[in-house]
């Protein structure tokens, strides 16, 4: 109803209650005014994975070596989540830890591949011909599909989102 803001937001993200601090990054995205990145330090690996999941969706580059350090989490649903928003946010800070991750576990790979997208170069270009041979037939498709969306960009333009 558009009554909420980001008073509310800050404190749902204060809550002792797991439950409540997931929801509330969820509602604290159109809020950019609401600093995220401190949640990329929660005890409780769901709202580490649902702060990556929403910094990817505001794109904020100033999240990017807080989404990094992430990408070495213990938890791979936070690792592929933080791949993945390093992938939105197309910063070439990021780059290292998406290529990393092409070597993770193998939803982490297929994300870190299109994460890929926004990036070129010899080492991303190598990763993609990794990929492209994976043992896991979604890394290899998603491989293929962006090589086939950077087929039909214009020359210098970036490739299709990471995700």
């Amino acid at each position: 109803m558009g009554a909420l803001t980001a008073e509310d937001v800050a404190a749902g993200l204060a809550d002792v209650a797991a439950a409540v601090r997931r929801r509330s990054i969820a509602l604290a995205v159109p809020h950019v005014e609401v600093d995220l990145v401190p949640l990329l330090d929660d005890a409780d690996s769901a709202v580490v994975e649902q702060c990556a999941w929403a910094l990817g969706e505001r794109e904020d580059p100033s999240a990017v070596d807080a989404l990094v350090r992430a990408c070495g989490h213990a938890d791979p649903l936070v690792r592929e989540a933080a791949v993945a928003a390093l992938g939105a946010i197309g910063d070439e800070r990021g780059l290292r830890a998406i290529l990393a991750a092409c070597d993770d576990k193998p939803a982490i790979r297929r994300r870190a591949v299109l994460a890929l997208a926004p990036f070129d170069g010899p080492e991303v270009d190598a990763a993609l011909d990794r990929a492209a041979s994976d043992r896991d037939w979604q890394v290899r498709d998603s491989a293929a599909a962006i090589r086939d969306a950077n087929r039909g960009a214009p020359e210098g333009a970036p490739g299709v989102s990471g995700d």
